[in-house]
């Protein structure tokens, strides 16, 4: 295989449990030794961003995501063994959220992960919105436990976070897939779509909180066909995992199973990508 110019740009985008999916194109890529120049991400992209971004491989990560969703008891009791000093801070039934999302993730994330974003070995950023103003924030430096929780802080399941005066969101509000947040230097992008196929024609009528996530879900999906005719990355993966609820963390074989079709998509185009003369880039 040819040696290649590429600056990558890895944008993984939201989808709850479906962004397990991006373990196997972290895979693919790793296969071809192209370590990105610069990753974003925005909710389940921006935690799964994050753990590339701190020198994990693909690899690393599936260990790490099995360890954790494998098993439901084993997941309660890392949960219990980390436990915030009052649970409080973790599940408050009085505020319009479920879950405190920094204590959530401040539970689930690895130990050794850096304190800050601009320590992490890769440049990394998390999209999330500004809940007040209705705009994109790009968050490219200072706490990153905050930076991911605001990235994933789906309303009515998880806490809004306060980072310096802005009230912040999950990003998928404002950019599902942020492929286009990259500076001029990085000249091949990769957006990774987990949002998924719509699962089926009909059906119950959802519950409450099924139906907010789902119609969550509705809004990446039409904003993401709106940015790609807009503007398109170099490479759309889209991994075929719409059959899955968010919430299915404990359904990673099956997700990592669905995944692996898009997976081998990705090491088509990037064989062809990387087998181009520098000039054709």
């Amino acid at each position: 295989m040819a040696n290649s110019p590429l600056q990558i740009g890895l944008a993984l985008g939201g989808g709850g449990a479906r962004g397990l999916a991006h373990i196997k194109i972290l895979q693919v890529i790793d296969e071809f030794g192209q370590k990105p120049k610069a990753i974003s991400g925005t909710s389940m992209g921006a935690l799964v961003g994050a753990l590339y971004a701190h020198g994990m491989n693909g690899q690393d990560i599936e260990l790490y995501a099995r360890d954790l969703f494998s098993k439901r008891t084993d997941l309660i009791k890392r949960m219990y063994g980390n436990r915030p000093s009052s649970w409080a801070s973790l599940i408050n039934l009085r505020t319009p959220a479920i879950l405190n999302a920094e204590a959530f993730f401040e539970m689930l994330m690895p130990d050794d992960l850096p304190t800050n974003v601009q320590d992490l070995k890769i440049p990394f950023c998390a999209v999330a919105a500004d809940f007040y103003t209705q705009e994109q924030t790009i968050i490219n430096k200072g706490a990153l436990l905050p930076a991911i929780a605001a990235s994933s802080a789906l309303p009515a399941l998880l806490k809004p976070v306060q980072i310096g005066d802005q009230v912040l969101i999950d990003g998928g509000f404002v950019n599902p897939v942020p492929y286009n947040v990259f500076d001029k230097n990085i000249n091949f992008t990769i957006g990774v779509d987990v949002t998924g196929e719509p699962a089926h024609l009909g059906g119950d009528i959802p519950n409450s909180m099924d139906a907010l996530i789902g119609a969550s879900q509705i809004m990446l999906r039409s904003l993401t066909n709106t940015m790609l005719k807009i503007e398109a990355p170099t490479i759309f993966s889209q991994p075929k995992v719409g059959r899955y609820n968010v919430l299915d963390y404990f359904k990673i074989d099956d997700i990592l199973t669905a995944s692996e079709d898009a997976a081998e998509q990705l090491r088509r185009e990037l064989d062809k990508a990387l087998t181009l003369t520098p000039a054709q880039h």
